[in-house]
Protein backbone atom coordinates (compact mmCIF):
# COMPACT_ATOMS: atom_id res chain seq x y z
CA UNK A 1 0.00 0.00 0.00
CA UNK A 2 1.42 3.42 -1.34
CA UNK A 3 0.04 6.81 -2.06
CA UNK A 4 -0.28 10.49 -1.67
CA UNK A 5 -2.19 13.14 -0.83
CA UNK A 6 -2.75 16.52 0.60
CA UNK A 7 -2.71 17.12 4.36
CA UNK A 8 -5.93 19.29 4.76
CA UNK A 9 -7.87 16.74 2.26
CA UNK A 10 -6.42 14.00 5.21
CA UNK A 11 -7.29 15.85 8.52
CA UNK A 12 -10.63 16.71 7.49
CA UNK A 13 -11.55 13.04 6.30
CA UNK A 14 -9.91 12.00 9.49
CA UNK A 15 -11.90 14.32 11.63
CA UNK A 16 -14.98 12.93 9.86
CA UNK A 17 -14.56 9.19 10.81
CA UNK A 18 -12.95 9.67 14.13
CA UNK A 19 -16.55 10.18 15.08
CA UNK A 20 -17.21 6.45 15.21
CA UNK A 21 -13.67 5.88 17.44
CA UNK A 22 -14.58 4.49 20.60
CA UNK A 23 -11.94 4.62 23.23
CA UNK A 24 -14.22 2.45 25.62
CA UNK A 25 -13.72 -0.46 23.83
CA UNK A 26 -12.68 -4.23 24.88
CA UNK A 27 -11.34 -4.75 21.33
CA UNK A 28 -8.28 -2.85 20.38
CA UNK A 29 -8.82 -2.72 16.76
CA UNK A 30 -11.78 -0.88 17.52
CA UNK A 31 -9.43 2.29 18.60
CA UNK A 32 -8.32 1.92 14.85
CA UNK A 33 -9.07 3.20 11.39
CA UNK A 34 -9.21 0.74 8.50
CA UNK A 35 -7.72 2.63 5.14
CA UNK A 36 -8.39 0.59 2.16
CA UNK A 37 -6.59 1.73 -0.95
CA UNK A 38 -8.01 1.21 -4.25
CA UNK A 39 -9.82 2.28 -7.71
CA UNK A 40 -7.60 6.10 -6.88
CA UNK A 41 -9.25 6.66 -3.71
CA UNK A 42 -8.53 6.23 -0.01
CA UNK A 43 -11.92 4.59 1.83
CA UNK A 44 -10.90 5.39 5.15
CA UNK A 45 -13.65 3.63 7.81
CA UNK A 46 -14.13 3.20 11.68
CA UNK A 47 -16.88 1.94 13.46
CA UNK A 48 -17.85 1.46 17.51
CA UNK A 49 -20.53 -1.21 16.15
CA UNK A 50 -23.48 1.09 16.83
CA UNK A 51 -22.49 4.05 14.06
CA UNK A 52 -19.78 3.48 11.44
CA UNK A 53 -18.23 5.89 8.92
CA UNK A 54 -16.78 5.79 5.56
CA UNK A 55 -14.96 8.62 4.03
CA UNK A 56 -13.85 8.69 0.25
CA UNK A 57 -11.39 10.90 -0.52
CA UNK A 58 -8.98 11.11 -4.04
CA UNK A 59 -5.47 10.19 -3.80
CA UNK A 60 -2.42 9.94 -6.01
CA UNK A 61 -2.46 5.86 -5.86
CA UNK A 62 0.84 3.84 -6.21
CA UNK A 63 0.56 0.84 -4.93
CA UNK A 64 -3.12 -0.65 -3.78
CA UNK A 65 -3.86 -2.46 -0.35
CA UNK A 66 -4.98 -1.55 2.93
CA UNK A 67 -3.90 -1.49 6.90
CA UNK A 68 -5.98 -0.53 10.00
CA UNK A 69 -3.62 2.24 12.15
CA UNK A 70 -4.02 3.59 15.61
CA UNK A 71 -6.87 6.41 15.24
CA UNK A 72 -5.65 9.02 17.87
CA UNK A 73 -2.04 8.61 17.19
CA UNK A 74 -2.44 8.94 12.93
CA UNK A 75 -4.50 11.53 13.54
CA UNK A 76 -2.20 13.47 15.52
CA UNK A 77 0.82 12.93 13.61
CA UNK A 78 -0.98 14.16 9.89
CA UNK A 79 -2.31 17.11 11.87
CA UNK A 80 0.97 18.05 13.21
CA UNK A 81 2.32 17.61 9.81
CA UNK A 82 2.76 21.15 7.41
CA UNK A 83 0.35 21.65 4.78
CA UNK A 84 1.48 20.09 1.85
CA UNK A 85 1.76 16.99 -0.10
CA UNK A 86 2.20 14.06 2.18
CA UNK A 87 2.93 10.22 1.77
CA UNK A 88 2.07 7.03 3.00
CA UNK A 89 2.85 3.33 2.59
CA UNK A 90 3.09 0.10 4.21
CA UNK A 91 6.32 -1.04 4.66
CA UNK A 92 7.51 -5.00 4.47
CA UNK A 93 8.10 -5.52 8.38
CA UNK A 94 3.89 -3.84 8.61
CA UNK A 95 4.85 -0.60 9.31
CA UNK A 96 3.56 2.34 8.35
CA UNK A 97 5.77 5.13 6.73
CA UNK A 98 4.46 8.57 7.41
CA UNK A 99 6.83 11.37 4.95
CA UNK A 100 6.39 14.87 4.16
CA UNK A 101 9.20 17.43 3.15
CA UNK A 102 11.23 17.15 6.72
CA UNK A 103 9.68 14.72 8.28
CA UNK A 104 9.26 11.06 8.62
CA UNK A 105 7.20 8.89 10.88
CA UNK A 106 7.29 5.00 11.41
CA UNK A 107 4.52 3.35 13.54
CA UNK A 108 2.86 -0.17 13.60
CA UNK A 109 -0.10 -1.05 11.11
CA UNK A 110 -2.68 -3.61 12.13
CA UNK A 111 -3.84 -6.70 9.59
CA UNK A 112 -7.27 -5.22 8.14
CA UNK A 113 -8.63 -8.23 7.97
CA UNK A 114 -8.88 -8.66 11.50
CA UNK A 115 -11.40 -5.00 11.33
CA UNK A 116 -15.04 -5.91 11.33
CA UNK A 117 -16.98 -5.44 8.31
CA UNK A 118 -19.51 -2.48 8.51
CA UNK A 119 -22.02 -4.21 6.92
CA UNK A 120 -24.00 -3.73 3.84
CA UNK A 121 -27.26 -2.56 2.81
CA UNK A 122 -28.49 -3.28 -0.64
CA UNK A 123 -29.64 0.60 -2.17
CA UNK A 124 -32.92 -0.47 -3.67
CA UNK A 125 -35.03 3.17 -4.16
CA UNK A 126 -38.08 1.46 -2.89
CA UNK A 127 -36.16 1.98 0.46
CA UNK A 128 -34.35 4.97 0.09
CA UNK A 129 -35.58 7.93 2.01
CA UNK A 130 -34.26 11.75 0.44
CA UNK A 131 -34.03 14.60 2.93
CA UNK A 132 -33.04 18.09 2.27
CA UNK A 133 -30.24 18.29 3.89
CA UNK A 134 -30.62 21.87 5.60
CA UNK A 135 -34.42 20.87 6.38
CA UNK A 136 -33.24 17.88 8.00
CA UNK A 137 -30.03 19.03 10.08
CA UNK A 138 -32.67 21.65 11.48
CA UNK A 139 -34.81 19.20 12.77
CA UNK A 140 -32.39 17.11 14.24
CA UNK A 141 -31.15 20.69 15.92
CA UNK A 142 -34.99 21.00 17.23
CA UNK A 143 -35.86 17.81 18.42
CA UNK A 144 -32.85 15.93 19.68
CA UNK A 145 -32.07 18.38 22.94
CA UNK A 146 -35.74 16.68 24.08
CA UNK A 147 -34.10 13.06 24.32
CA UNK A 148 -33.07 11.05 27.60
CA UNK A 149 -29.78 11.52 27.79
CA UNK A 150 -29.73 8.21 30.53
CA UNK A 151 -29.28 5.14 28.74
CA UNK A 152 -31.14 3.20 30.99
CA UNK A 153 -34.38 4.75 29.74
CA UNK A 154 -35.11 2.71 26.47
CA UNK A 155 -36.04 4.06 23.58
CA UNK A 156 -36.36 7.56 24.60
CA UNK A 157 -32.74 7.91 24.23
CA UNK A 158 -33.90 8.22 20.50
CA UNK A 159 -35.50 9.89 17.94
CA UNK A 160 -38.74 8.62 16.61
CA UNK A 161 -38.50 9.57 12.35
CA UNK A 162 -41.95 9.08 11.13
CA UNK A 163 -43.07 8.77 7.38
CA UNK A 164 -46.05 9.04 7.19
CA UNK A 165 -49.10 11.44 5.22
CA UNK A 166 -46.17 12.82 3.39
CA UNK A 167 -44.88 14.18 6.08
CA UNK A 168 -41.52 13.49 7.98
CA UNK A 169 -41.97 14.00 11.60
CA UNK A 170 -38.75 13.64 14.46
CA UNK A 171 -40.31 12.71 17.66
CA UNK A 172 -38.47 13.37 21.55
CA UNK A 173 -39.15 13.10 24.82
CA UNK A 174 -37.86 12.43 28.24
CA UNK A 175 -40.75 12.10 30.49
CA UNK A 176 -40.07 16.16 31.50
CA UNK A 177 -40.56 17.78 27.90
CA UNK A 178 -41.40 16.57 24.64
CA UNK A 179 -40.69 17.80 21.21
CA UNK A 180 -42.94 17.38 17.84
CA UNK A 181 -41.28 18.75 14.54
CA UNK A 182 -42.86 18.16 11.41
CA UNK A 183 -42.18 18.99 7.83
CA UNK A 184 -43.50 18.42 4.56
CA UNK A 185 -42.04 15.56 2.35
CA UNK A 186 -42.15 13.16 -0.77
CA UNK A 187 -43.07 9.97 1.23
CA UNK A 188 -43.59 6.89 -0.74
CA UNK A 189 -43.49 4.60 2.06
CA UNK A 190 -45.03 4.70 5.67
CA UNK A 191 -42.76 3.47 8.16
CA UNK A 192 -41.09 4.61 11.68
CA UNK A 193 -37.60 4.03 12.98
CA UNK A 194 -36.09 5.26 16.14
CA UNK A 195 -32.32 6.90 16.03
CA UNK A 196 -30.16 7.76 18.98
CA UNK A 197 -30.56 11.05 19.53
CA UNK A 198 -26.51 11.27 20.14
CA UNK A 199 -26.01 9.66 16.95
CA UNK A 200 -28.15 12.18 14.88
CA UNK A 201 -26.27 14.68 16.44
CA UNK A 202 -23.11 13.21 15.07
CA UNK A 203 -24.51 13.06 11.60
CA UNK A 204 -25.73 16.57 11.96
CA UNK A 205 -22.31 17.81 12.90
CA UNK A 206 -20.73 15.68 9.53
CA UNK A 207 -23.58 17.31 7.33
CA UNK A 208 -22.04 20.49 8.40
CA UNK A 209 -17.90 19.69 8.49
CA UNK A 210 -18.76 18.37 5.31
CA UNK A 211 -20.88 20.98 3.35
CA UNK A 212 -22.54 18.81 1.42
CA UNK A 213 -23.62 19.94 -1.44
CA UNK A 214 -26.48 17.19 -2.35
CA UNK A 215 -29.01 16.06 -0.68
CA UNK A 216 -29.12 13.68 2.12
CA UNK A 217 -30.06 9.98 1.32
CA UNK A 218 -31.49 7.23 4.10
CA UNK A 219 -31.56 4.14 3.15
CA UNK A 220 -33.27 1.38 5.79
CA UNK A 221 -32.95 -2.10 6.44
CA UNK A 222 -34.42 -4.22 9.39
CA UNK A 223 -32.24 -3.14 11.82
CA UNK A 224 -29.78 -0.68 10.09
CA UNK A 225 -29.60 2.66 8.31
CA UNK A 226 -27.37 3.81 5.83
CA UNK A 227 -27.17 7.53 5.22
CA UNK A 228 -25.02 9.00 2.72
CA UNK A 229 -23.58 12.34 2.70
CA UNK A 230 -21.91 13.43 -0.52
CA UNK A 231 -18.37 11.06 -0.47
CA UNK A 232 -19.51 10.06 3.36
CA UNK A 233 -21.54 7.21 4.22
CA UNK A 234 -22.62 6.26 7.97
CA UNK A 235 -24.27 3.28 9.16
CA UNK A 236 -26.13 2.87 12.25
CA UNK A 237 -27.95 0.74 14.03
CA UNK A 238 -31.53 1.40 14.95
CA UNK A 239 -32.88 1.42 18.51
CA UNK A 240 -35.41 -1.47 19.21
CA UNK A 241 -38.73 -1.52 20.73
CA UNK A 242 -41.95 0.38 20.44
CA UNK A 243 -42.32 4.31 21.01
CA UNK A 244 -44.66 6.11 23.01
CA UNK A 245 -47.98 6.78 21.68
CA UNK A 246 -46.98 10.38 21.51
CA UNK A 247 -49.87 11.89 20.32
CA UNK A 248 -51.98 10.92 23.04
CA UNK A 249 -50.19 12.54 25.20
CA UNK A 250 -50.65 16.28 23.43
CA UNK A 251 -53.36 18.11 25.51
CA UNK A 252 -56.76 18.35 24.08
CA UNK A 253 -57.98 20.92 26.51
CA UNK A 254 -56.84 24.39 27.21
CA UNK A 255 -57.94 27.30 29.43
CA UNK A 256 -55.41 30.02 28.92
CA UNK A 257 -53.79 31.02 25.57
CA UNK A 258 -51.03 33.54 25.28
CA UNK A 259 -49.17 35.29 22.59
CA UNK A 260 -45.84 36.53 23.83
CA UNK A 261 -42.34 37.87 21.79
CA UNK A 262 -39.66 34.45 21.94
CA UNK A 263 -36.95 37.18 22.73
CA UNK A 264 -38.23 38.84 25.68
CA UNK A 265 -39.61 35.85 27.18
CA UNK A 266 -35.89 34.37 26.38
CA UNK A 267 -34.42 37.33 28.04
CA UNK A 268 -36.36 37.26 31.17
CA UNK A 269 -36.49 33.72 31.60
CA UNK A 270 -32.53 33.94 31.38
CA UNK A 271 -32.18 36.38 34.11
CA UNK A 272 -35.32 34.74 36.46
CA UNK A 273 -32.48 31.21 35.93
CA UNK A 274 -29.82 33.56 37.96
CA UNK A 275 -31.82 33.03 41.11
CA UNK A 276 -33.60 29.11 40.04
CA UNK A 277 -31.81 27.10 42.01
CA UNK A 278 -33.73 26.06 44.72
CA UNK A 279 -33.85 22.30 44.63
CA UNK A 280 -32.13 21.56 41.72
CA UNK A 281 -35.23 22.09 39.24
CA UNK A 282 -34.38 25.43 38.23
CA UNK A 283 -37.65 26.61 39.41
CA UNK A 284 -39.40 29.50 37.95
CA UNK A 285 -42.94 30.75 39.27
CA UNK A 286 -45.45 32.07 35.94
CA UNK A 287 -47.99 34.54 36.76
CA UNK A 288 -50.47 35.46 34.26
CA UNK A 289 -52.86 37.65 34.82
CA UNK A 290 -54.90 40.26 32.67
CA UNK A 291 -52.38 41.12 29.92
CA UNK A 292 -49.27 41.05 32.16
CA UNK A 293 -46.68 37.35 32.84
CA UNK A 294 -45.13 38.31 35.89
CA UNK A 295 -42.05 35.77 36.28
CA UNK A 296 -40.63 35.27 39.57
CA UNK A 297 -37.88 33.17 41.46
CA UNK A 298 -35.94 33.11 44.59
CA UNK A 299 -33.61 30.64 46.59
CA UNK A 300 -31.53 31.70 49.44
CA UNK A 301 -29.38 34.29 47.78
CA UNK A 302 -32.04 36.63 46.94
CA UNK A 303 -35.59 36.87 44.57
CA UNK A 304 -36.20 37.95 41.27
CA UNK A 305 -38.77 39.49 39.36
CA UNK A 306 -39.34 39.72 35.70
CA UNK A 307 -42.53 41.72 33.98
CA UNK A 308 -43.62 40.86 29.77
CA UNK A 309 -46.44 42.45 28.29
CA UNK A 310 -48.29 40.27 26.50
CA UNK A 311 -51.99 39.40 24.90
CA UNK A 312 -53.93 36.32 26.82
CA UNK A 313 -57.20 35.00 25.83
CA UNK A 314 -59.09 32.57 28.57
CA UNK A 315 -58.58 32.10 32.58
CA UNK A 316 -55.32 33.70 34.54
CA UNK A 317 -52.88 31.00 35.44
CA UNK A 318 -50.25 30.90 38.22
CA UNK A 319 -48.15 27.77 37.16
CA UNK A 320 -44.02 26.80 37.75
CA UNK A 321 -41.93 24.82 35.40
CA UNK A 322 -37.74 24.03 35.21
CA UNK A 323 -36.57 27.25 33.45
CA UNK A 324 -34.48 24.96 31.69
CA UNK A 325 -37.30 23.32 29.91
CA UNK A 326 -38.59 26.42 28.67
CA UNK A 327 -35.34 27.86 27.88
CA UNK A 328 -34.07 24.92 25.78
CA UNK A 329 -37.81 25.42 23.37
CA UNK A 330 -36.55 29.01 23.20
CA UNK A 331 -33.25 28.77 21.79
CA UNK A 332 -33.85 26.26 18.70
CA UNK A 333 -37.27 28.05 17.64
CA UNK A 334 -37.05 30.97 15.26
CA UNK A 335 -40.23 32.37 14.95
CA UNK A 336 -40.18 35.63 17.22
CA UNK A 337 -43.82 35.44 18.12
CA UNK A 338 -45.20 31.71 19.88
CA UNK A 339 -48.27 30.56 21.27
CA UNK A 340 -48.50 29.16 24.82
CA UNK A 341 -51.47 27.05 25.95
CA UNK A 342 -52.45 26.22 29.78
CA UNK A 343 -54.80 24.53 31.41
CA UNK A 344 -54.17 23.84 35.21
CA UNK A 345 -51.28 24.55 37.25
CA UNK A 346 -50.83 20.65 37.02
CA UNK A 347 -51.36 19.93 33.26
CA UNK A 348 -48.64 20.19 30.56
CA UNK A 349 -47.95 23.78 29.03
CA UNK A 350 -47.94 23.22 24.71
CA UNK A 351 -45.82 26.06 23.11
CA UNK A 352 -46.25 26.15 18.98
CA UNK A 353 -46.62 28.42 16.29
CA UNK A 354 -49.35 30.93 15.47
CA UNK A 355 -49.97 29.97 12.44
CA UNK A 356 -49.17 26.21 11.51
CA UNK A 357 -47.73 23.46 12.82
CA UNK A 358 -44.41 22.48 11.94
CA UNK A 359 -43.48 22.21 15.98
CA UNK A 360 -45.15 21.81 19.04
CA UNK A 361 -43.50 21.20 21.94
CA UNK A 362 -44.42 19.93 25.55
CA UNK A 363 -43.30 20.64 28.91
CA UNK A 364 -43.98 19.98 32.40
CA UNK A 365 -44.81 21.47 35.06
CA UNK A 366 -43.06 22.10 38.55
CA UNK A 367 -45.59 21.84 41.93
CA UNK A 368 -45.36 25.22 43.32
CA UNK A 369 -45.11 24.58 47.57
CA UNK A 370 -46.93 27.66 49.18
Amino acid sequence: MKFTCEQQTLVKALNTVSKAVTSRTTIPILKGILLNVKNGKLILSASDLEISIEKSIEVNVIEEGSTVVMARLFSDIVRKLPNEEISISQEINGKILIKSAFSEFNIVGLNSDEFPSIGNITEEETDKLVFDKDIFKDMIRKSSFAASADDSKGVIVGVLMECKDNHLNMIALDGFRMAVIREKMIIDKEQNIIVSAKLLNEISKIISEEEAQKDIEMILDNKKALIKIDSTKVILRLLEGQFIKYRDILPKEKKCIIKINRSNLQNSIERASLLAKEGKNNLIKMTILGNLLTITSKSEEGDVKEEIIMEKTGEDIVIGFNSKYISDVLKVVDEEELLMEFNTPTSPCLIKQIEGNRFEYLVLPVRITA
